[in-house]
């Protein structure tokens, strides 16, 4: 006898759908076969979901077994098809009976769902990767019938994320055949309000608690305002890292679909919290400048997300830029430009998301202090010489960030809050919607800054003498009419003109200094 039901393959952070079907013969001696390209966890499977169905009080069929995972080419991993192989046999067996009517009333099918989780050998059900993918994988399929998913309890309330399907949550086995016979009525879980979650986000850091850089503090907010990278220059301790922090709170709120994409990558490596519904929060990542280029663009045999896409829609600072490796920053060239990232290996390549900004503070030297004299200048030149000019000419924004004075640090005014930069972000960021759409300044192409950001001949003399005396590269040329661009929009004024021109040209502090 066979019986068929339906689960999924994460591919990166992508959902595959993955038909599991089970057949029961008595020609042969009892054994167990899995095909459709298994890996060691999937073949492991075997003795979990044996274990589990005789703990649940299942009676387990003692006969030649073939369970077959399809698409056959695609590589199926990890423990996510226990539950679905479980089903799969018992409804083989007959335990869950192929019924769609009770008394006249519809009924749940096994044909209607897609299933996954991990079973416990007592047959508890642990949570799974990759569940909202899982949960929008069963909407584009609702017109081949598919209604809901069946899925561990904690995974619940992160599937509920996707409208339009019934979620159902269980915790064992035995409460899944329940439903699928009609001796349990299981009610779906209820609908996340993802607007009102992103609303409720509050900063967790605010500008007002870092002391003087009113300059700093004016570049944050043209990054922030047209999504432009960052880069600050000054010696320890004059608050790089806590601006770098506090950048998120004021950016605008993630949009519900912007959730989405952020919940799948860190559903996808399993870094939602028990409960979780959404990422409704920007994410700052903050690697260690031990990291890996694997870790830092992603990758491995079984390709996965890093910090760059972890960082999607949000920040990925890197303190004490030039401690890392030259290699892993050079990996950076291609997310920089185009916004997503493609891991490549023998069986296929893979792309994940990569639109982040990137804020990068670093140190003029390596204890820590600016040049003063011939020698320490010499130092600093070598130490920023560990970061290349095409991932420099890559950062938009390039601002130095000098110490303190004691009379600020103790004083008690308060310099420019979070609320104010996030008034006048949100602000530029509408007259950017309003004209441009969805994109914002940073990712302008050439041809839309010509429209978009036309030059008058008195501000094209200017750019021209700054190019030729900077040596600035064609990019950097992009790069100074997009931040240009930028300052009018914070300044309400529709032409961009040559003040915010010759503004842009002072945050290319290390083509100056290079």
């Amino acid at each position: 006898m066979i019986s068929r039901g339906h689960s999924f393959v994460l591919q990166g952070i992508d959902a595959i759908a993955c038909e599991i079907e089970a057949d029961l013969s008595s020609v042969g001696l009892p054994k167990v076969t899995i095909v459709g390209l298994p890996d060691i966890a999937v073949k492991e499977s075997v003795e979990r979901v044996r274990t589990a169905i005789l703990n649940s009080g299942f009676r387990y069929p003692n006969l030649r077994l073939t369970i077959n995972l399809a698409p056959a080419d695609v590589k199926k991993e990890g423990p996510v098809f226990d539950l679905p192989i479980a089903i799969a046999l018992l409804s083989a067996d007959g335990t869950i009976e192929k019924i769609t009517t009770i008394d006249g009333a519809a009924r749940p099918s096994l044909e209607h769902y897609l299933i996954a989780g991990e079973l416990a050998l007592d047959g508890r059900i642990r949570p799974i990767r990759g569940a909202i993918s899982l949960a929008m994988l069963a909407k584009t399929l609702s017109s081949k019938g598919i209604v809901g998913v069946i899925l561990p309890q904690d995974n619940a309330p992160e599937a509920a994320a996707v409208d339009g399907i019934d979620v159902i949550g269980v915790t064992s086995l035995g409460q899944v055949v329940s439903f699928l016979n009609g001796n349990v009525d299981l009610q779906p879980h209820q609908q996340v309000d993802a607007e009102q979650m992103i609303a409720h986000t509050t900063p967790q850091f605010d500008f007002g608690d870092i002391r003087g850089q009113e300059a700093a503090k004016r570049a944050v907010t043209i990054a922030a305002a047209g999504g432009h990278n960052l880069l600050m220059l000054g010696p320890a301790g004059t608050g790089k890292t806590m601006m770098a922090k506090a950048l998120p709170g004021v950016l605008p709120p993630l949009s519900r679909e912007e959730a989405l994409e952020v919940t799948r990558i860190y559903s996808s490596v399993g870094q939602i919290a028990k409960g979780q519904s959404l990422v409704v929060e920007r994410p700052v990542r903050s690697p260690h400048h031990t990291a890996s280029s694997p870790a830092i663009i992603g990758g491995g045999s079984t390709p996965r997300p890093g910090e760059v896409s972890l960082a999607h829609r949000g920040v990925l600072f890197l303190d004490e830029m030039p401690e890392f490796s030259r290699d892993v920053l050079e990996t950076l060239r291609q997310p920089l430009e185009d916004g997503h990232v493609t891991i490549a290996r023998a069986h296929g390549s893979i792309t994940f998301p990569a639109r982040f900004m990137l804020v990068a503070a670093l140190n003029p030297t390596a204890k820590g202090d600016m040049a003063t004299d011939e020698i320490s200048q010499r130092a600093m030149d070598r130490y920023l010489s560990k970061i290349s000019g095409p991932l420099i000419d890559r950062i938009d924004i390039h601002i130095e960030v000098p110490a303190v004075p004691y009379k600020q640090l103790t004083g008690q005014q308060r310099g420019t809050d979070t609320e104010t930069i996030r008034q006048q972000v949100a602000q530029a960021r509408q007259v950017q919607q309003q004209r441009q759409g969805v994109k914002v300044n940073a990712e302008l192409s050439g041809k839309q800054l010509n429209t978009y950001a036309a030059l008058d001949e008195q501000s094209k003399v200017v750019l021209g003498q700054a190019m030729t005396e900077l040596k600035l590269s064609a990019r950097a040329y992009d790069k100074v009419r997009r931040i240009a661009r930028t300052i009018a929009d914070l300044e309400g004024v529709e032409s961009v003109q040559m003040p915010h021109v010759l503004e842009a040209v002072q945050y290319r502090l290390l083509d100056r200094r290079l």
